[in-house]
């Protein structure tokens, strides 16, 4: 029904094309600015242009943030960040009920146009919204749903926009914790792969890859003609639909913090060491699982940063910890613990771990709140093993328990 309606809005335009850009033509165009949702995707707020064509009786909304599920590889694509979005044009009335179902509140600014640049506006949609037009290649902070608005609003308007600067600008990663503050797995998930450049201050241009930093600028932009007569760029500013998802109850999740998840895996660990110590026998198959699961997890944040297209991802230092090495030196691992003899990867991964913890503070990135005691917990492997190498009996210095019993017997 959506397309349905997404064509033959689309359709009407273009009959009505020639006459869209008429000086007679009566157009008003604003920016619309929706609250976020509770779903992952619509955490951060959603922007789309309202376009009131009072003359042809056209009241349409242009969004920039439609995208198919369906579409072939589309997950593929959309980890190596070559993800396509598509602008998608629909009635006023209907774009109003989605956001008032989700209980999202939308907050409306009337853009000061003339009326000749309202009508280029419509325009310049209405072009976008051609077959071949239509996609566009997402860029997170360079080329999303509000950058696209925004560059559009711009393109319209003759003369040049000026926006207020701010007192102090943030960095990307604390613009997003404002939103996943609630979401605290979601904000792991960021923290995870965001690398050091998103700890770097944001100019005003970037900062408007959010939709409610946009709105913010726009409240206070001017618009500068050539010989340097302005005006505001916004007319007036209407809350169309207050928010109600506000006050829902948060939806369940994983019980734990990542902080506290993370201390629960390190007390975990340290019992793993007393075990092996009280029973003078090396786990082998605790080595099993934890270097599979730290190589898969390297796996996944080596490929994110290398060959990702992602904004950000290429500058993570986690990947000093997360890494697939684990992965090819496991076998030689186990055999050196099942053969009851020392392994040269202990000594090195130590060295490694406590390079990584001390110098941590001084590394240029916010790391997740998990990290510190995920690289503790991997510690206590060495330590662990190097205490049971090493270990003394009243009867002298012993290696294993297995050498004990021979002795003895």
């Amino acid at each position: 029904m959506r397309r349905y309606l997404l064509s033959l809005l689309i359709g009407l335009s273009l009959c009505l094309g020639a006459s869209a850009q008429v000086e007679g033509d009566s157009v008003e165009a604003s920016l619309l600015t929706c609250s976020p949702g509770r779903e992952v995707y619509s955490l951060y707020a959603h922007t789309a242009i309202r376009v009131q064509n009072h003359t042809q009786g056209i009241d349409a909304v242009f969004n920039y943030g439609a995208f198919d599920f369906t579409t072939e590889h589309f997950l593929w694509r959309f980890i190596l960040g070559k993800c396509d979005y598509e602008i998608q044009a629909m009635p006023f009335s209907e774009f109003v009920t989605f956001y008032q179902h989700r209980g999202s509140g939308i907050v409306e600014q009337q853009l000061n146009l003339t009326n000749d640049e309202a009508n280029r506006l419509f325009a310049l949609l209405v072009i976008n919204c051609q077959p071949q037009n239509r996609t566009y290649r997402y860029n997170l902070l360079t080329n999303n749903c509000t950058t696209k608005a925004r560059d559009q609003i711009e393109a319209a308007v003759d003369g040049t926009v000026v926006y207020e600067e701010m007192q102090e600008h943030p960095t990307c990663r604390e613009v997003l914790h404002e939103y996943t503050e609630d979401y605290p797995w979601v904000e792991q998930g960021n923290d995870l792969l965001l690398g050091a450049a998103c700890d770097t201050v944001m100019s005003a241009r970037t900062e408007m890859f959010l939709p409610e930093r946009l709105m913010a600028y726009f409240a206070h932009a001017q618009i500068y003609d050539e010989i340097n007569n302005r005006r505001p760029l916004v007319s007036k500013t209407t809350e169309l639909l207050a928010a109600r998802n506000t006050n829902l109850p948060q939806e369940k999740g994983f019980p734990l913090s990542p902080l506290l998840t993370g201390m629960v895996v390190f007390v975990v660990f340290l019992l793993i060491v007393w075990l092996e110590y009280a029973i003078r026998r090396m786990l082998w198959g605790v080595d099993i699982v934890v270097m599979t699961a730290q190589g898969l997890a390297g796996c996944l944040l080596c490929f994110m940063f290398l060959f990702s297209q992602h904004p950000m991802l290429d500058s993570n230092w986690q990947v000093a910890l997360l890494n697939p090495i684990p992965l090819f030196c496991m076998p030689w691992v186990v055999k050196c613990a099942i053969q009851h003899r020392t392994c040269p990867y202990h000594y090195l991964n130590f060295l490694w771990l406590v390079l990584f913890i001390v110098f941590m503070p001084w590394i240029p990135q916010q790391f997740s709140t998990m990290t510190l005691p995920v690289a503790l917990a991997l510690l206590t492997r060495p330590v662990s093993y190097y205490i049971h190498y090493n270990r003394r009996t009243p009867q002298g210095r012993v290696v294993t328990s297995e050498k004990v019993e021979d002795k003895q017997k």
